[in-house]
């Protein structure tokens, strides 16, 4: 069986219980959701995986291992080196993952990977809380605090980096874990 065999059985057996949508080069709207922000950017992934949970993350990631395929992972697309997609490879798209809730009473809020920072700022605002974070709304907020996160509230209150409680991360072999100082260090 060649690769592109392998590909469409084992895309078509996730395809069963995924809850997101897998689109391949032939598939409507594969163009727009490979996109990244920067133009110049033109990869081509062999597939993305459009999740809209965790366990379409660890699903996806599973089918990536099991093909060999190298892995890009896009919140919003916003890295200048379009590092959120990759050509031949498996693109996991976090973007419909867009769930917010804030919990005023705490002073906190908690958000998944395909929220952009207007998003996430909407949302807060509406509680009456700021946070700091990203000075361009169409940024997503997972790149941007793990790249550190400047934003216009950093001089009193740190990097968007310093303000994150906790995250769920997805590791390579399909482990859900949180990561804070508590846990997983």
């Amino acid at each position: 069986m060649s690769v592109a065999q392998d590909l469409v059985r084992d895309v078509s057996d996730l395809a069963k219980n995924y809850s997101g949508q897998l689109l391949q080069p032939s598939s409507p709207g594969y163009d727009d959701v490979r996109r990244v922000h920067n133009g110049l950017i033109d990869r081509r992934p062999a597939l993305i995986a459009c999740c809209h949970g965790v366990a379409d993350v660890v699903d996806a990631l599973g089918l990536g291992r099991k093909l060999g395929l190298e892995i890009a992972v896009r919140g919003g697309g916003h890295n200048v080196a379009g590092r959120a997609t990759i050509d031949d490879g498996l693109m996991i798209d976090l973007a419909p993952m867009k769930s917010v809730y804030v919990d005023f009473k705490r002073r906190v809020a908690r958000a998944e990977g395909g929220v952009t920072w207007r998003e996430f700022n909407r949302e807060t605002q509406l509680h009456g809380l700021a946070t700091t974070g990203g000075v361009v709304s169409t940024t997503g907020i997972a790149g941007l605090t793990l790249g550190g996160g400047i934003g216009w509230l950093m001089g009193k209150h740190g990097l968007a980096l310093d303000n994150l409680i906790s995250a769920e991360v997805v590791t390579v072999d399909g482990k859900v874990l949180t990561a804070s100082t508590e846990e997983n260090s």
